[in-house]
């Protein structure tokens, strides 16, 4: 079987590239998620590669908030049958692998992908997550993390600006 690369798997070429980062996050180690909190600002870098034209694999490593470095990889890629952009992500700070379902707006512009996780809000809990992905004409990508809380509202907890080239 040899699946042949459609339109949508073309689309995550896009992240293909060594990128630099610096990201505002409003997570504090130990706490969870804070309301009113001042952010951090960490920074790293990224290598993104393709994975036979469909599928895409992105090594990063950078600074975590409240100090430390973290090694992280995630895959993306489509979903022909269920037409769906699918992917993990896992990271060296903790022991959970993320899986990801998710769909691009109608202008190409911005994937957003769901995700259920631990909360960084209340202990032995899973909660609702998304990681929303905007691609700009000037080489940046804009990643913007938000938890879905009880009271059923968006709570953005993180902002991650990427800039093509290291």
């Amino acid at each position: 079987m040899k699946a042949e690369p459609q339109k949508e798997h073309r689309w995550l070429d896009r992240f293909i590239g060594d990128w630099s980062f610096e990201a505002q996050a409003l997570v504090k180690p130990g706490a969870g998620i804070v309301p009113g909190q001042s952010a951090e600002t960490f920074r790293g870098k990224e290598h993104v590669r393709s994975l036979g034209g469909l599928w895409i694999v992105a090594e990063g490593e950078g600074e975590m908030p409240g100090g430390g470095m973290a090694t992280t990889l995630m895959t993306l890629g489509y979903d022909s049958a269920n037409r769906r952009y699918i992917g993990t992500w896992i990271g060296s700070m903790m022991s959970y692998l993320w899986v990801y379902d998710g769909k691009l707006d109608t202008a190409e512009r911005m994937l957003t992908l769901d995700s259920v996780g631990p909360s960084f809000r209340t202990e032995n809990k899973l909660a609702k997550y998304q990681d929303i992905t905007e691609f700009r004409d000037d080489g940046v990508r804009i990643m913007t993390s938000r938890i879905l809380l009880d009271n059923g509202t968006w709570h953005e907890f993180m902002t991650v600006q990427y800039r093509r080239g290291t």
